[in-house]
């Protein structure tokens, strides 16, 4: 009899403690925790907001990034008398490679070629230049100035008259000559994506050569001018 009375209080004081113990989980998962010494409910702390990983820069703008570049557009004419006075705006195209070296800077290196006629009178001048460019960097449009020095080959071809240019009479010219120039440019670069852009640029060339006329007489001529190109532009 005592064995059965033992057993059944064992029980008892298992199943008591049994059912306090899950009678404290409910109330915590009820109530949540509490803090303070007042037990008022305190909320849980919201979960860790997740960020990705930092985006990195467009390809584009990458340091050292080369491309290629090439443009088709019009030469503009000076007016000045003892430059290209009379003759109609001509056309010019010029093609490079560069480098992104920082996303604000680029060097590049340039060849192309500008020239204007008018009737039988032709000249044409043929850059090679060294240069550098000063961006704007963005996503998608990005703006820049640029500037730039190199060798400049000059060719003019006008017929005898006698009022050309003063003299009288002019014997004519038929020469080339080769010597430094310059030049300032502006423009404007529109990513498709992270490798290819149009780009709008305007440029400015400075250049005076020395000529020589079929009677033997020296004198500079300015063919200098602007050149507006549309052109593409293509990372690597």
């Amino acid at each position: 009899m005592r064995k059965h009375l033992a057993l059944v209080l064992a029980g008892l004081f298992v199943a008591t403690t049994a059912a306090t113990s899950l009678a404290a989980e409910y109330d915590r998962y009820e109530r949540g925790p509490r803090g303070g010494s007042t037990g008022e409910y305190v909320p849980p702390p919201p979960p860790p907001t997740y960020r990705g990983p930092t985006a990195p820069p467009p390809r584009h703008a990458l340091y050292g990034q080369p491309y290629f570049f090439a443009h088709l557009g019009i030469f503009d004419t000076n007016n000045d008398a003892d430059g290209l006075r009379g003759y109609d705006s001509g056309s010019n195209f010029d093609i490079g490679f560069g480098s992104r070296v920082a996303p604000m800077f680029a060097f590049e290196g340039t060849f192309g070629a500008y020239g204007a006629d008018d009737g039988s009178r032709e000249a044409r001048v043929v850059p090679m230049t060294i240069g550098g460019r000063f961006i704007i960097p963005h996503p998608f449009i990005e703006p820049y100035v640029g500037a730039g020095l190199g060798l400049y080959f000059s060719s003019l071809d006008e017929g005898s008259s006698a009022s050309r240019r003063g003299f009288t009479p002019f014997s004519g010219i038929d020469d080339t000559n080769s010597g430094l120039g310059g030049y300032l440019s502006a423009g404007l670069d529109m990513w498709l994506n992270n490798r290819v852009a149009l780009n709008f640029e305007g440029k400015y060339h400075f250049v005076e050569p020395s000529f020589q006329t079929n009677a033997g007489s020296d004198f500079d001529v300015n063919l200098s001018g602007w050149t507006v190109n549309l052109g593409v532009r293509v990372a690597f």
